[in-house]
């Protein structure tokens, strides 16, 4: 499902708009500081609960507003609104889908499946391990619908196991308890982490053949501790350093997809371009296998598409959006970079955040015949 309809309110320096955006691909153009990625923002908002820019709700909502008030709606018969509301004098979050009230962020996700290409995707590559898991599990949580427990049972022993561990208190019966839970939600975890990387591997490999050669670039998924033990044996055998660290050092918390070009990590390699086409790759090979195993479309943001990249490669990039067929939102600061690089049957809609004297980003909708034709 598209969004077919975006109310925001509230959200940094963008006044509030009503906005029918495109079943395919949505452009938005405007200068640097107009407000184009606080759209992209308020989107991510609306699928994930949180911002991709900012730590605290607080620091989205625009000085003067009383409220952030995000609502979104998926074409459909019928149609699903999805809303979310932050009142500055409190610090609570709420989130509705189709009228209710929803107490967990994970019907959010699953309702909005979406993925975003910016500058911080770059970390995929050369961030630490914690951003390829969240990469990884992205994939998993959408696909095997077990997963989600089994990472909530995890994250809870794992908890228990830790304090248990930095307070000294090594009581056998207790840290057995937990353990026991551990290996089990833990080993689930794996089995269905390396199920869904055997069949994203492929998907990935044909979308990054089509947008640059790389035959000797690999992914390998190491799932966190010793292949040939089992997890439980681990966790036993690790106490004793484990107390002496205060935390559990083996485990699924510690899995990792590395990504290289032959011996080497990808990152130390290829060039700035080269990297935004293998995490390019990496994105819509989650959204290809998304449709592949479950019918479902992903939504994409995509900040400052031309950044890196050159016009045959732009070109590249965008005709795997049109024969992916999914709603995209992308931003450009100039507009006739992109506009021409469309079929003429490709749904679009265009837009332009223009900044007016306040300071205030005004977003205006662009015919599209009419911006050929001006080269607005």
């Amino acid at each position: 499902m598209a969004l077919d309809r975006l109310m925001f309110q509230g959200l940094r320096n963008l006044q509030a708009f009503d906005i029918s955006p495109s079943s395919g691909i949505n452009l938005i153009t405007g200068s640097n500081g107009s407000g184009k990625t606080s759209l992209l923002e308020g989107i991510h908002l609306l699928g994930m609960g949180r911002s991709f820019r900012a730590r605290r709700l607080s620091q989205v909502l625009h000085h003067d507003a009383d409220a952030l008030v995000l609502h979104g709606r998926l074409a459909g018969d019928p149609p699903v609104s999805i809303g979310l509301r932050r009142l500055r004098q409190e610090r609570e979050l709420t989130l509705r889908i189709g009228g209710e009230r929803l107490d967990r962020v994970s019907r959010l996700v699953e309702t909005l499946p979406l993925q975003l290409i910016n500058p911080d995707a770059f970390r995929l590559l050369e961030g630490s391990p914690a951003g390829r898991r969240e990469f990884l599990d992205w994939g998993v949580f959408h696909v095997k619908h077990d997963f989600l427990q089994a990472w909530q049972r995890f994250r809870r022993a794992l908890k228990h196991r830790n304090a248990l561990l930095r307070h000294g208190r090594m009581e056998p019966q207790s840290l057995s308890v937990w353990e026991h839970e551990l290996a089990l939600s833990g080993e689930r975890m794996d089995i269905l982490r390396r199920e869904w990387i055997d069949t994203f591997i492929p998907v990935f490999e044909e979308t990054l053949e089509g947008l640059i050669s790389l035959p000797s670039l690999t992914l390998r998924y190491s799932r966190g501790w010793d292949r040939q033990r089992d997890l439980a044996e681990v966790l036993e055998q690790g106490r004793d350093t484990d107390r002496q660290m205060g935390f559990t050092q083996q485990g699924p918390q510690r899995a990792d997809l590395a990504i290289r070009l032959g011996k080497r990590p990808a990152v130390e390699v290829l060039s700035r371009g080269q990297q935004k086409l293998v995490v390019s790759a990496l994105k819509l090979a989650q959204g290809r296998l998304l449709e592949k195993m479950t019918g479902r479309t992903c939504l994409y943001l995509i900040d400052d598409l031309p950044a890196e990249l050159d016009q045959n490669h732009r070109r590249i990039f965008c005709q795997w959006l049109e024969r992916m067929r999914c709603q995209a939102f992308i931003t450009s600061v100039d507009h006739e970079v992109l506009a021409d690089l469309w079929q003429p049957d490709t749904p679009m809609a265009m837009f332009h955040v223009k900044q007016d004297a306040d300071g205030f980003g005004q977003l205006q909708a662009i015919d599209r015949q009419t911006s050929r034709r001006s080269g607005q």
